[in-house]
């Protein structure tokens, strides 16, 4: 069973950011869904996480951040207006395909995509986990590929009872579906 915790202490943020600085992985409620996640500079947690939910590498996956400060790196490269059509989704449920023109976003993450997908979550336990990373993270929904991503702390642990380094403790936010995801090139609505 994976231990839980909340981050209602200097001693548990400690204990989270060790974790994924050391390559962890871990649950934590999102917007809608449970999430996992990891440093995405890190391979092995990457992998990790792509085995714990049987998903191919070349699907590749979603990053978090807390601000558009954490993802600048990835905007400054690109016209004013692209920038400004991502940026005028967030922070919130929406998740926007940036080109990554730098190729700065490692493949493992990336997959066999041009650009990645990233998302300015407002919700408050995300922000935290992001700023403790110092950075944003992979955040992917809570199941194995093929099943209902998890909504309950029972179902995290029911779904991957082995393999999580931890599991943080919250709520959910108030959407009831996955965000939304859009090209910020062409402006179509992905998801």
């Amino acid at each position: 069973m994976t231990p839980a915790l909340n981050l209602s202490s200097p001693w548990s943020r400690q204990l989270v950011r060790h974790t994924l600085d050391s390559g962890g992985v871990i649950a934590y409620p999102t917007e809608a869904v449970w999430g996992l996640g990891c440093d995405p500079w890190n391979e092995a947690a990457t992998h990790t996480i792509l085995d714990l939910k049987n998903r191919p590498e070349h699907k590749g996956l979603i990053l978090v951040a807390s601000s558009v400060d954490q993802i600048r790196f990835l905007l400054s490269p690109l016209a004013e207006e692209l920038q400004e059509r991502a940026t005028r989704h967030w922070p919130g449920p929406v998740t926007c395909v940036i080109p990554d023109v730098r190729r700065q976003i490692p493949p493992w993450v990336r997959g066999r995509h041009s650009g990645i997908a990233v998302r300015i979550s407002a919700h408050p336990l995300v922000k935290s986990l992001c700023e403790l990373s110092g950075g944003p993270l992979v955040s992917t929904s809570c199941n194995p590929a093929g099943r209902a991503p998890a909504r309950h702390p029972w179902q995290v642990q029911k779904y991957f009872p082995e393999g999580l380094d931890l599991l943080v403790a919250g709520r959910l936010g108030d959407a009831r579906k996955p965000s939304t995801i859009i090209d910020i090139v062409s402006g179509q609505t992905l998801r």
